[in-house]
């Protein structure tokens, strides 16, 4: 979520970041619900570990909450996404140690991080596009050091659930394929202008190997949203018009049954599932 302007190290408990100081007012078309809680920007940025020469890329800076406290952590370079035009040119102005780019994040080709090996990712996400975006992030790259990035509260449970629970699905399966997903702490309503109707939560996301990364991630896509499509139905009905001798070996080497249902598998079994049928997938 786009949210507030940071006021320094020395704030005090209760105050606030952000509130008026000639800012426009908040722009329901891009999710612009800002942070004004010095404490828990400090406590968002700390949790991304900057250490002295990194690499920060912030996403949707909005007015600067977590900027300050990115730049007291000393990183070699800062640069910032920021699709609000007037936004960005006050970022500049008011934080120049910061390089800002006016740019969607959802438009970026995220491949294109991998040039920068190490470089930490920070953000408040808009609760509309923070399943989208990471989604796209985690498959396009895989060398950033940690992400850390603050979303709906039930979008964090999404991302961190593991197989068997209610809240497991495509989202968590994808990601959970990509990186290693923890939940840090949950955040509430009172701390953003204007107060969103639901809580958000701080996740952390760290890339896994490159060799655990799935062999065939368009397959492993479109498998995920046939099977999560249909999340209610027994994997043997979903998948009967592919059942052969492979498939039933697939079940049986992971102690499976055709009776189990889509989040009962893990996102390397789905991976493997992907692999098996990526050319039925791609008809």
């Amino acid at each position: 979520m786009s949210r507030g302007k940071a006021s320094g190290r020395a704030a005090p408990p209760e105050a606030s970041i952000g509130e008026g100081e000639g800012f426009a007012r908040p722009k329901r078309s891009l999710g612009q619900n800002f942070l004004v809680d010095p404490n828990t920007a400090a406590k968002i940025v700390a949790s991304l570990g900057i250490v002295a020469g990194d690499a920060v890329i912030e996403i949707g800076p909005g007015r600067g909450a977590l900027t300050g406290h990115i730049l007291d952590a000393g990183p070699g370079t800062c640069l910032a996404l920021e699709k609000d035009r007037e936004l960005a040119m006050r970022l500049v102005r008011e934080h120049p140690g910061v390089r800002v780019a006016i740019i969607d994040a959802l438009r970026l080709d995220w491949r294109r991080l991998d040039r920068l090996p190490g470089v930490r990712l920070i953000g408040n996400l808009p609760y509309n596009i923070a399943s989208p975006l990471l989604w796209d992030i985690c498959f396009g790259s895989s060398r950033f050091a940690r992400g850390v990035f603050m979303v709906q509260h039930e979008v964090a449970r999404r991302l961190a659930a593991t197989p068997g629970g209610r809240e497991y699905g495509a989202l968590s399966a994808w990601v959970g394929s990509f990186v290693r997903v923890e939940y840090r702490f949950k955040v509430p309503p009172t701390v953003f202008r204007p107060r969103p109707k639901v809580d958000s939560a701080v996740v952390a996301l760290t890339p896994l190997p490159f060799s655990e990364r799935p062999a065939d991630p368009q397959a492993l896509s479109r498998l995920l949203k046939m099977l999560f499509s249909l999340r209610r139905k027994q994997l043997g009905g979903i998948l009967k018009a592919w059942r052969d001798d492979a498939l039933l070996d697939f079940f049986s080497r992971n102690g499976l049954s055709e009776r189990d249902r889509p989040e009962n598998l893990s996102p390397k079994q789905l991976a493997e599932l992907a692999s098996l049928l990526k050319t039925r997938l791609a008809s």
